[in-house]
């Protein structure tokens, strides 16, 4: 089932009554998902994606704009008949139930045509129990399981009706970090097989790009960019985009064009074509730097961590903004670590260059 949200607004009335202000929580959302894809809706805390995710499931009205699923417009369809499947942060099951009964109880709210035998709801809990892996807890009460098996009963509750569209909301943040890469591979797996249209929300941008055909970066209620994951990581429009991926973060550093060169502090680290001289902000992915004893970029040397096959160097640079940053480089690429400076060239493909009001991409070519 596809989902189309056209223009999609929702305003909050301000909490100051005086100041007769609206705070915007999703600004003009414009985006169709596709059928049987799986969207990570990814931003900051307070960036809106949760709110999109209760306008989709219809738990909140939109101030303007249209909700459709497939053909049929949806905006003002109460939730209970939208056939949306909803798994929230904190599992939200009965703690008096067990298992079973907590898969069953969405079935037993079915009336007319849809309404279920017993036997048959017996059989559609077992299979969905089996899909997520929990079939053999289906006597345990919550309060017996792990918080990961508590997720995936959440998981098969949603799923048991066969939803038109399942909408997980931040479900992976009160798991340990060994349960959060299982249960986001689980997550994956159960949507490849049921194929349903899935809309995943995340502020931690590992667990959206890891799992996700596509995503969408939030920021202030607005839209920053849509695509598949390493799409938009590669190829950043705006500098926040750039800084909310990635892990390490990316290295900004304060730069300029002279005559064709691009020049961060009093260093020349490389040619470029087609960009109008003047300051700019430099974005350089961590995987981006050359170890290289002539290199064209000198910064002082702070730290070295070895991590296997990959060596982390923490520098410093007059022109960072932040002042320190962390570059990965191969473990094959030797480095000296008793000497006060280190030296990087520079993979073009991983430096970007950002207009410094508008933090828009200025897109260049190397000479």
């Amino acid at each position: 089932m596809k989902v189309i949200l056209q223009d999609l607004t929702k305003k909050f009335p301000s909490r100051n009554k005086k100041a007769n202000t609206e705070v915007t929580a999703v600004d003009c959302f414009n985006f169709e998902i596709p059928d049987g894809k799986l969207i990570g809706l990814l931003g900051p805390s307070g960036c809106g994606k949760s709110t999109t995710l209760n306008l989709i499931c219809g738990l909140q009205q939109p101030t303007s704009g249209k909700i459709f699923f497939g053909e049929d417009e949806v905006t003002h369809l109460p939730p209970e008949n939208r056939g949306v499947g909803m798994v929230f942060q904190n599992y939200a099951l009965y703690p008096h139930l067990t298992v079973k009964q907590n898969i069953i109880f969405p079935l037993e709210n079915l009336k007319g045509k849809a309404k279920l035998s017993k036997e048959e709801m017996n059989q559609k809990a077992l299979e969905i129990a089996k899909l997520v892996q929990i079939d053999a807890l289906m006597d345990r009460k919550p309060g017996e399981l792990s918080g990961g098996q508590q997720q995936r009963v959440a998981i098969a509750r949603a799923l048991v009706k066969m939803p038109k569209v399942l909408l997980l909301d931040e479900p992976l943040s009160n798991l340990d970090a060994r349960l959060r890469l299982q249960t986001r591979e689980e997550i994956r797996r159960i949507q490849s097989e049921t194929k349903i249209t899935t809309v995943f929300v995340t502020h931690d941008q590992d667990e959206a790009m890891s799992i996700s055909d596509m995503i969408v970066v939030m920021n202030e209620g607005k839209v920053q960019q849509i695509g598949k994951p390493q799409d938009v990581y590669n190829d950043p429009v705006n500098l926040f985009v750039a800084k909310f991926l990635g892990t390490p973060p990316i290295c900004v550093f304060d730069g300029r064009v002279e005559a064709g060169s691009l020049i961060i502090g009093s260093d020349k680290v490389m040619d470029v074509d087609s960009v109008s001289d003047g300051e700019y902000t430099i974005g350089i992915r961590p995987e981006g730097f050359i170890v290289n004893d002539n290199g064209t970029l000198t910064c002082n040397l702070k730290t070295v961590e070895v991590m296997g096959r990959d060596i982390s160097i923490v520098s410093e640079h007059g022109s960072c903004q932040t002042g320190s940053f962390r570059s990965i480089v191969s473990s094959e690429q030797g480095i000296d670590i008793t000497k006060a400076s280190v030296q990087f060239d520079l993979k073009p493909s991983k430096v970007f260059l950002f207009d410094k009001e508008t933090q828009k991409r200025v897109p260049f070519q190397v000479k």
